[in-house]
């Protein structure tokens, strides 16, 4: 499996069609990143769509190919900030993670479908790092790379996460 930094520079040499293979490997998490910004399942697409193209336009200007994770969803979180921005001031209709838990078709077991749960219900910016560095498998110097936070703020952010979904998950087995 080619790195991220050999698929940005088959990119560069001409090889446009690798991009979907980067595409592929980043959908979930740039769509992650765009949800929890705008709480909307279909603004988070279309948001999506626009950070790979902005990501694919720019990639001539990536200084670190092997940092091109961290820089997508750094433009992720730009695109859907400034989505939030452009939005006619009304009310989204709000997909949340419960209402996917509630309606699961059995693929997440018990015990990861709590710890979804949990996960929830931690404060947003605790949630964000937490989705960002284990389900988006990104390390703590890239989560604060992407939030535009220091690497104390997220390390300090990730232990108090960690000792909430602690406390919540053990009232939830009583």
């Amino acid at each position: 499996m080619q790195t991220d930094a050999e698929m940005v520079k088959a990119v560069l040499n001409g090889e446009k069609h690798v991009f979907a293979e980067l595409v592929r490997r980043y959908e979930r998490l740039v769509r992650g990143v765009a949800l929890d910004v705008l709480g909307d399942y279909h603004s988070a697409t279309d948001v999506s769509q626009d950070a790979f193209i902005r990501a694919y336009e720019r990639l001539a200007g990536l200084r670190k190919p092997e940092s091109f994770g961290p820089w997508l969803m750094k433009i992720t979180r730009r695109c859907a900030l400034d989505s939030v921005r452009r939005r006619p001031k009304e009310t989204p209709l709000k997909t949340t993670i419960n209402a996917a838990i509630e309606k699961s078709n059995g693929r997440l077991d018990e015990d990861k479908q709590r710890l979804l749960a949990a996960v929830v219900k931690l404060p947003k910016p605790e949630r964000q790092v937490v989705m960002l560095r284990y389900f988006g498998d990104n390390s703590v110097n890239d989560v604060a790379k992407i939030l535009g936070r220091s690497t104390g703020t997220v390390t300090k952010q990730l232990s108090r996460a960690r000792s909430r979904l602690r406390k919540i998950l053990e009232r939830s087995e009583k």
